[in-house]
């Protein structure tokens, strides 16, 4: 069980300097895999609008929010990630990308 997790903990180790990398590559996965459902509720709420607000919200939601959201939240994510024990780092990096596969399987998105 050591080897196991010192196997683990040696992997998490080689993924510690491309944290912010794969940060950014876990917001960007989560911002696509939920931004149909957002983009659907807001067809859904301007329904009926002009055609230009309609767009105006669009480029807003999409262009700067989401862009926004990942400029933000993937530092605050890095360095949650690396001050992570490297074998818990590894485990965690594996686990969320296996959900966000399983969850656009799952919605039909791949």
């Amino acid at each position: 069980m050591d080897q196991l997790i010192a196997l683990i903990a040696q992997l998490g180790n080689m993924l510690r300097p491309w944290a912010f990398d794969i940060a950014t590559a876990m917001v960007v996965c989560l911002i696509l895999v939920f931004s149909a459902d957002v983009n659907r509720l807001l067809r859904r709420h301007l329904l009926g609008q002009s055609f230009v607000l309609r767009t105006f919200v669009f480029i807003i939601v999409n262009a700067f929010g989401y862009g926004l959201l990942i400029v933000k939240t993937t530092p605050w994510v890095a360095r949650h990630i690396v001050a992570m024990p490297s074998h818990w780092m590894f485990l965690l990096i594996v686990a969320v990308f296996i959900f966000i596969g399983y969850w656009a399987q799952r919605n039909n998105q791949v």
